[in-house]
């Protein structure tokens, strides 16, 4: 097999146990809860301790990838990833719970830019979204996996069991990435001591071109993240009576139509040669569909919703190549971390808000009405907004790096 699919098949192992570990607690929420006794706020807490890490660590991720190289810095996390996944599994008290799924968070936290620089580093720049598209089908996967499987898999074994399955899993992918993955040979290894790599990150938090892209990803990857990854399972258990069975089949639907709309929209974007149109037409589209769901869709139109959200959510993809295409090509990694950044602090804002608010709504009450979901839905739908204001301002690059003859110069 080409060294090139080898490095980038291992970085998309890593990153499918990344998605598994961010959408889990949707199909295990209620075994989280009976096991921890804990309420709708507690709850997303422990959920939301994984992007809290693993926003802290997306902008360090980026300086670590550019400096070391993706295989140490993806061997190092899958360690760190199975060892939190198997506390997480073992863990007897809420407290023990968290420090395992943060452990987790942190381990499989390098995977995203490690694969996404692996990706500029082995492709072509203008393959460069669609190779982002089948690095997110390949998150998506791992999302999958943690809906309906997880949910049937939790009916005949321990959601503890499966996890520390998981993290054994981890840690042989760490172990093949050690022994069978190389860096390309523009990885600037070991590169501190002729460039300064702090200098790099201020130039690319400098550009005021990377930051649109920020707000994309905060507005629209964390509005989508918090919902399919926590609250829209108890939605439709809680407020449209459906089986935990059928809500994981819901999280699936809207997986599934993600990960397709991603790859028609990326072929889309690189065939026309623009970026800007296709991600404001997909925005535009996923806010109204959050206008949708908070005015009030019938328990029969549920499916057809999730599909449609999953369908228009793909706008944050376009974030990664965005933020690439405006700062130099040596500083990709870094780019692309800022602007995921910020997707994972809204999602981790929003977790334990929108739990919050829920419980505030139902006033001590054990389950919540479709009124009650609607209020604390209420603030996902915000930061989508925010997200499509983001889109507006992004500039286009045409599918190709404009830093060197527009951006620079011009960074303040």
């Amino acid at each position: 097999m080409n060294l090139r699919w080898i490095v980038f098949a291992l970085g998309g192992a890593a990153f499918w146990l990344a998605f598994f570990h961010r959408v889990a607690p949707v199909a295990i929420a209620d075994d989280l809860t009976r096991a921890f006794a804990v309420n709708s706020a507690a709850l997303g807490a422990l959920a939301a301790t994984y992007f809290y890490v693993y926003t802290v660590m997306q902008i360090p991720t980026g300086v670590l990838v550019d400096t070391l190289g993706p295989k140490r810095v993806l061997t190092a996390g899958g360690v760190v990833a199975g060892a939190g996944s198997i506390l997480f599994g073992l863990a007897d008290t809420f407290w023990g719970a968290a420090f395992g799924r943060t452990l987790a968070g942190l381990g499989v936290s390098v995977a995203f830019v490690a694969l996404l620089k692996i990706s500029a580093q082995w492709f072509e720049e203008r393959q460069f979204a669609t190779v982002a598209s089948g690095v997110n089908f390949i998150g998506l996967c791992g999302a999958l996996s943690a809906t309906v499987p997880l949910a049937w898999l939790v009916t005949f074994v321990s959601w503890r069991d499966v996890f520390v399955a998981i993290g054994v899993a981890s840690v042989l992918v760490a172990l093949l990435t050690w022994w069978l993955a190389e860096d390309h040979a523009s990885t600037t290894v070991h590169n501190t001591a002729t460039r300064d790599w702090r200098a790099d990150l201020v130039a690319v938090l400098k550009n005021r071109a990377t930051w649109p892209s920020f707000w994309v990803g905060f507005g629209l990857s964390g509005s989508y993240m918090c919902f399919i990854g926590l609250w829209l399972a108890p939605m439709l258990t809680q407020a449209y009576g459906k089986s935990p069975v059928v809500a994981s089949q819901h999280a699936s639907v809207m997986i599934i139509t993600l990960a397709i709309s991603a790859v028609v929209m990326a072929r889309v974007s690189d065939y026309l040669g623009k970026r800007k149109p296709v991600l404001l037409t997909v925005a535009a589209l996923y806010l109204v569909l959050w206008a949708v769901w908070l005015i009030g869709v019938p328990g029969e139109w549920t499916f057809t919703m999730c599909a449609l959200m999953g369908a228009a959510a793909p706008g944050f993809t376009f974030s990664w190549s965005l933020s690439k295409e405006v700062n130099p090509p040596e500083h990709a990694g870094m780019a692309i971390s800022v602007a995921n950044t910020g997707g994972f602090l809204a999602a981790g804002i929003l977790q334990p808000l929108a739990g919050a608010m829920l419980d505030a709504s139902k006033g001590g009450g054990t389950a919540g009405t479709l009124g009650d979901f609607r209020i604390a839905m209420s603030s996902l739908a915000v930061f989508a907004m925010l997200g499509f204001v983001g889109a507006l301002f992004v500039r286009e690059t045409r599918c190709r790096n404009i830093w060197a003859g527009e951006i620079s110069g011009k960074t303040t």
